[in-house]
């Protein structure tokens, strides 16, 4: 738990090829975060990107290492201890060279890093700045017996430190290894389990949301079926009103036929007026009748022109009525698909939790 993060990013991660070497293999079917991270304790610098539970990159920086912008977005290194070459994919040019700036500045952390390394191991062990001219094996060489024996002994010493050194430099690297996937896992795990968390938080406020919006729309419908029931009622009434209307229009038929008779009764009387003005009685009869006519013709006039306007008015509060059911079913039928959809979501919401 040494290692701690010190640059993050995102990046589809692919390494190289060991067969062709030329072509890429990904190394994921998504981009991963791919991070810097520092070891205090052994002074060393890795790039680690986990994927699942295995480590995609783990790479220790050296000095010689070299991070080469083949593109616009994409960036290759090459690491000699894993035997094989790293290929990062980036969103923007942009984050490919911030990638590419924390790699010089690593990397020449990681070199003054080895150079106070090797100044202090040269400080505490000053037998080591010996050169190999200033070892004078003559005496070892020329003594005798034992001094040949002490020679042997010295080299095998030698072996057996050095495969020693390598032996714990191994176990130290493997179990560096394990410890930064297992905290690259932990952190992870944990960034998931709060994502889970916050989405679970979100998911319940909708549905706290969704109710009183559902609560909503089932007043508001209740209120529209009431509103169509007194729609139709007063469809029904206005089927009467239809019916008084067809009566009116027969009625209308009857008087203006009668109009047209007494009409042609008027033209006729006019007509047998001339031939009789020697009977005064009659003249007066028939002038009497005559006005009795143009009396009745008048009334007769005011009632269709009575009828003739409550029809229209019949007519027009018939279209209104029409027109108010047409928008008011149109509203429930957008109403209802909204429940539906609503009802819905909570049904998918409540199989997801």
């Amino acid at each position: 738990m040494g290692e701690q993060p010190i640059f993050s990013t995102r990046a589809h991660v692919f390494q190289i090829d060991p067969a062709t070497k030329r072509n890429w293999i990904p190394a994921s079917k998504h981009a991963l975060t791919v991070s810097y991270f520092y070891d205090a304790t052994r002074n060393v610098y890795r790039i680690i990107s986990v994927g699942g539970t295995k480590a995609i990159i783990n790479s220790t920086i050296t000095p010689n290492m070299t991070f080469t912008k083949t593109s616009q977005k994409f960036g290759q290194w090459a690491d000699s201890r894993a035997n094989t070459v790293y290929g990062l994919g980036f969103a923007s040019e942009q984050h490919l060279s911030q990638f590419a700036e924390k790699f010089q500045e690593v990397k020449e952390a990681a070199r003054l890093a080895r150079e106070k390394s090797q100044d202090k191991t040269e400080l505490t062990n000053p037998a080591l700045n010996i050169t190999s001219h200033q070892v004078l094996p003559s005496p070892i060489i020329s003594s005798n017996g034992p001094g040949e024996d002490k020679l042997f002994r010295s080299q095998s010493a030698d072996v057996e430190i050095t495969t020693e050194k390598e032996r714990l430099k191994k176990m130290l690297s493997e179990g560096s290894v394990s410890e930064v996937q297992w905290e690259a896992e932990f952190f992870s795990l944990q960034d998931n389990n709060n994502k889970l968390v916050a989405a679970l938080h979100e998911a319940n406020a909708n549905v706290d949301q969704w109710k009183k919006q559902l609560a909503a729309y089932q007043e508001e419908t209740e209120t529209l079926r009431q509103r169509v029931a007194e729609l139709e009622s007063q469809g029904t009434h206005d089927s009467s009103s239809e019916n008084n209307k067809e009566e009116l229009s027969q009625t209308l038929e009857e008087l203006e036929l009668l109009i047209k008779a007494k009409d042609e009764e008027i033209q006729m009387l006019k007509n047998q007026k001339c031939g009789r003005w020697e009977a005064e009685g009659e003249r007066e009869e028939t002038l009497q009748k005559l006005q009795e006519l143009e009396t009745r013709n008048a009334e007769l006039e005011r009632r269709l022109h009575l009828a003739e306007q409550t029809l229209a008015e019949t007519l027009a509060e018939r279209e209104k009525i029409q027109n108010e059911v047409t928008k008011v079913a149109e509203i429930m039928d957008v109403k209802i698909f909204e429940l539906s959809e609503i009802r819905q979501g909570l049904a998918k919401l409540v199989e997801s939790n």
